[in-house]
């Protein structure tokens, strides 16, 4: 059987590393976007933090969409245009499309080139599926390429990406959703839950500093990629679940008082000051359902997955 792949490069503009650590870093309150985190070496050593015991969302939601993908598909059809925001390397959907048999599927990507090698890798194991990669800065639009063809969508968004918006992004980014799946679409979306502290905190502090060492990563970026004048070993990593807000936050943590150059800028950072590297929401099943419905969204039906640790949902236009 012939390959079908096409592949659509949107040229999405992106912020620089060196402009978002000049305007992350001229406030008040410092912070880098978590994006910044996936050169080679953070994409290696998030492989990793997926890999270690604490880190329990991978392995939960590879096995839920394992054992649910038929009744998955009996409540959405076969035959519906999949596509899939952040498809990184598409491991998830290989789960589900046997199941759901699409006519066509869109991994979404901002790295252009690992977008192509993941489409490569995927039409070599399902020659049958059309595939039609669009390079993408999904957080701002979702453009579906001309080339795909009509019918009912399935937007994928899983691995909890949700968590890393803030709750007013978050109903952008479900409301623009919305918008691209149509009045006969759905959602098929990964979110992590509220669940006990102690195994947020260990999920994000492995006993392998491997978590550490992806935060600490940033600093390389901005020293070797950039050039500014920082010693990564004057940073600790912080990660805690913030309560009152429902989120994990993730920080490096300047260990003493000290000044960080990049042409002709100085940035002052005092002992104990803070850089924000990364929020994870988590929601409780009627706080993310009261969302989804503010984002003009209705439940089809949601799956809580082993001790309540994640859930995935199904939902339409309302």
């Amino acid at each position: 059987m012939a390959k079908k792949i096409t592949f659509h490069d949107h040229k999405p503009k992106t912020l620089s590393l060196q402009d978002a650590v000049i305007e992350g870093f001229s406030g008040r309150y410092k912070s880098i976007p978590p994006k910044f985190f996936y050169d080679a070496r953070g994409s290696a050593l998030f492989a990793a933090i997926c890999e270690q015991p604490e880190y329990y969302p991978p392995n939960i939601e590879q096995t839920m969409l394992t054992r649910l993908a038929g009744e998955i598909a009996e409540l959405t059809g076969t035959g519906r245009v999949v596509f899939e925001p952040g498809a990184g390397a598409a491991t998830k959907i290989r789960l589900l499309l046997d199941a759901l048999k699409p006519v066509a599927y869109v991994p979404m990507d901002i790295s252009c080139e690992f977008l192509k090698q993941a489409a490569a890798e995927l039409v070599d194991e399902f020659p049958w599926l059309p595939v039609h990669a669009a390079c993408v800065d999904f957080t701002h639009s979702l453009p579906i390429p001309e080339t795909v063809p009509a019918g009912p969508r399935l937007a994928f968004f899983p691995g909890s990406s949700i968590g890393n918006f803030s709750p007013r992004e978050a109903c952008e980014f479900l409301t623009l959703v919305g918008d691209k799946i149509g009045r006969d679409g759905m959602l098929l979306i990964g979110v992590d839950t509220k669940k006990d502290p102690g195994i947020l905190h260990a999920a994000y502090n492995d006993a392998a500093g491997i978590t550490a060492a992806f935060n600490l990563n940033l600093l390389r970026r901005m020293r070797n990629e950039v050039g500014v004048e920082c010693e990564p070993e004057n940073f600790a990593h912080r990660a805690f679940y913030n309560r009152e807000l429902g989120r994990i936050e993730m920080h490096l943590v300047s260990r003493c008082r000290q000044t960080l150059r990049l042409n002709g800028y100085r940035f002052e950072l005092g002992a104990g000051e803070t850089v924000h590297t990364e929020n994870s929401y988590k929601y409780a099943p009627e706080e993310f359902l009261a969302q989804a419905s503010r984002a003009g969204l209705r439940q089809v039906r949601h799956w809580v997955g082993e001790r309540g640790l994640f859930a995935l949902y199904l939902l339409a236009p309302a």
